[in-house]
């Protein structure tokens, strides 16, 4: 080819960009996303909830860990995460209850709230579920009194109900925050 030929092959090029930009509907496709909520399922004794994705920093296996001296029973030890020390919390001796023997299936998901970083223990992970904004219920059956504070509405998924399950707020509960003997 000659360069004539080149320059002129590389002006098609940039044309055809051009009016692939122009014609691209961006906004259109960000409105069309902007109408979902999206989130992680996972289960908790027994029962099914969701976290908002924005408010999952990461999702990960139970990490070998070491024991914390002095501090309260539910958290379980710190973690070296490639190259950062994460506190692992387990949700059900925080809440009161007797955790589970190690499942398999258990996973950690971690906050980054507020200077929060942590892992929050959950028996499993149940994946990515989206849902349209308009199917929301803000008014929920709480059979749970100890996830009470942390629950906020849901979704319906057919006959299944997805019940909303925040990580900020947990991690701005003082006595979640509080993790030493006193």
């Amino acid at each position: 080819m000659t360069e004539n030929a080149d320059l002129q092959a590389f002006e098609t090029l940039q044309g055809i960009e051009k009016r692939s930009f122009e014609s691209a509907s961006v906004s259109t496709r960000e409105e069309d996303l902007s109408r979902f909520w999206t989130g992680v399922g996972f289960r908790v004794s027994g029962q099914d909830y969701i976290v908002k994705l924005s408010e999952v920093a990461e999702i990960i296996s139970i990490p070998r860990y070491t024991k914390v001296p002095g501090a309260k029973n539910w958290v379980k030890g710190l973690a070296n995460i490639r190259g950062t020390l994460l506190p692992i919390m387990d949700l059900h001796g925080f809440l009161g209850r007797k955790a589970p023997h190690a499942l398999r299936r258990q996973r950690l998901l971690v906050v980054n709230h507020e200077g929060v970083h942590c892992g929050v223990v959950v028996d499993e992970v149940l994946g990515l579920n989206h849902f349209e904004d308009e199917n929301w219920i803000k008014e929920i059956p709480v059979e749970d009194e100890a996830m009470k504070p942390y629950l906020s509405g849901g979704f319906y998924a057919g006959e299944k109900l997805w019940t909303v399950f925040s990580l900020n707020t947990l991690a701005e509960t003082p006595s979640f925050r509080q993790v030493a003997l006193l």
